[in-house]
């Protein structure tokens, strides 16, 4: 099915849905490389005054990717609510961007028509919105889960910290993540990507981290970022998983190509359910899986089939709704200005991802990064920082100045956390907050390290045993 609009007397064709999303897209590096963006401003224009018109019965109509050609479609497909999507099929795209606006809506109404939504909706009506209107849709929603604490509600700012080590040493991960939690840091989680994909490495990190939590009683949760696989095998050999992570993509063949597919997200979830019944000490009807997703890993496998980036994002989104995780956050701006060139083009991807993501039901962290090669600086994450903040983010990374030494890459600092507390009047997980007033440390709303650094890292380390 075509379709068409008319700019100024020019008139622009689409061929199919599927360009028609990709030339309504603002501008990505990626898209370009991909040959699906628009070729001027005046066809964008056109391209969303076209998409504005598009009944959300169209997309069930005429799929992007052939349900039957492709199993995330077909899992999207499957797990909408198609009941509730009938009382509002007959609505445009530009129709649903007004009423999500709108004041005659509540929050919990706007929640509810997104879990009838397939994600391909998700990303047309993030295409039709200004940047203040994606923050301002966002801040309307928050998204609730529980693991060892509670994250998301009103009033709350959860940070991971990310204690990295290019050589995996143990001891300074460990290091690292006291240095975080004394900063008011680690309600989310702490989760350490490894530097090598070892099931020993694996399960002493888990180890050592479990250890630090247990013994201090900590009111959060610990994950190794390594691939679901390799922390199952480490599960197998006795190590704690608390959260059970694996970045995830919008097409069958992209997650393919991250060694995965849905059946072993599912296999991965009901095991790690089972092994917490059986250690205890979680809350009641508890989520246990963490996904990381990100404009471009798609197009980054060449398995984008010719979608947009924010489309495969907005896709990636659907599949981890499928498994209810704890925690989910895009990684904006990792893959580097191949796929999001500029400051510009990072901030707008961060605010769709988050947005789509809320509507879509999913409790929404970003990582708010840049590769040293972009052309973004420290700037450029704080302006995100805030703005994402604002938009009633639900966690942000904790990395120690800002520079992960292992990744190579720039993110946001326990410090800036701090900061975006101060200015937005917000507080930590309500448990992991009266943790650390217990320990005297306030509620991480510190801009600087003062003279009790020194004494609490050695507080906790004692507690650990490992003083």
């Amino acid at each position: 099915m075509s379709y068409q609009a008319t700019i100024r007397s020019e008139r622009f064709a689409f061929a199919d849905l599927r360009e028609l999303l990709g030339r309504a897209s603002e501008e990505k590096s990626g898209d370009q490389l991909a040959g699906v963006a628009a070729h001027s401003h005046r066809q964008r224009a056109a391209a969303k005054v076209a998409l504005a018109d598009v009944p959300l019965s169209d997309f069930l109509a005429n799929p992007i990717l052939c349900p039957d050609d492709d199993a995330v479609s077909a899992a999207l497909l499957a797990d909408q609510d198609a009941s509730l999507f009938r009382s509002f099929a007959s609505l445009t795209v530009g129709e649903l961007r007004e009423t999500i606006l709108g004041d005659d809506i509540t929050p919990a109404q706007i929640a509810s028509l997104g879990r009838a939504l397939l994600p391909e909706m998700a990303a047309a009506v993030a295409m039709l919105m200004s940047s203040k209107d994606l923050v301002y849709a966002a801040s309307r929603l928050r998204v609730i889960t529980r693991c060892r604490n509670t994250m998301g509600q009103p009033g709350v700012l959860g940070a991971r910290i990310q204690p990295n080590h290019p050589a995996d040493d143990v001891g300074a991960i460990l290091l690292a993540a006291v240095e975080g939690l004394v900063l008011g840091s680690g309600d989310a989680v702490i989760g350490v990507n490894p530097a090598t994909e070892s099931v020993e490495t694996v399960g002493s990190i888990l180890g050592t981290l479990d250890r630090l939590i247990t013994t201090a009683d900590i009111p959060t949760q610990a994950c190794c970022l390594a691939h679901i696989t390799t922390q199952l095998a480490a599960l197998e050999k006795g190590a704690p998983v608390d959260l059970l992570f694996q970045s995830i993509a919008g097409t069958e063949a992209a997650n393919r190509s991250f060694g995965i597919d849905l059946a072993l997200l599912a296999e991965g979830r009901e095991r790690v359910l089972r092994h917490h019944h059986q250690r205890g000490g979680f809350l009641p009807n508890h989520q246990v899986m963490y996904f990381e997703t990100g404009q471009g890993s798609a197009l980054s496998a060449e398995a984008n089939h010719g979608i947009d980036q924010l489309t495969c994002e907005a896709r990636a989104h659907g599949v981890a709704r499928l498994y209810d995780p704890f925690l989910v956050n895009s990684v904006v701006g990792f893959i580097g200005p191949e796929y999001l060139a500029n400051e510009r083009q990072i901030t707008r991807a961060g605010l769709e991802d988050h947005f789509i993501g809320k509507l879509l039901g999913l409790p929404m962290g970003v990582d708010v990064c840049y590769t040293n090669h972009a052309d973004a600086d420290q700037n450029s994450a704080e302006n995100l920082l805030l703005l994402l903040t604002a938009a009633g983010c639900n966690y942000f990374m904790g990395v120690p100045c800002s520079d992960d030494v292992m990744l190579n890459y720039q993110s946001t600092s326990h410090h800036d956390i701090a900061t975006a507390r101060r200015l937005f009047g917000l507080k930590p997980a309500p448990e992991f907050a009266g943790w650390l007033e217990g320990r005297g440390l306030g509620l991480g709303l510190a801009t600087s390290v003062d003279f009790r650094l020194d004494r609490n890292v050695r507080l906790l380390l004692a507690d650990a045993g490992l003083s």
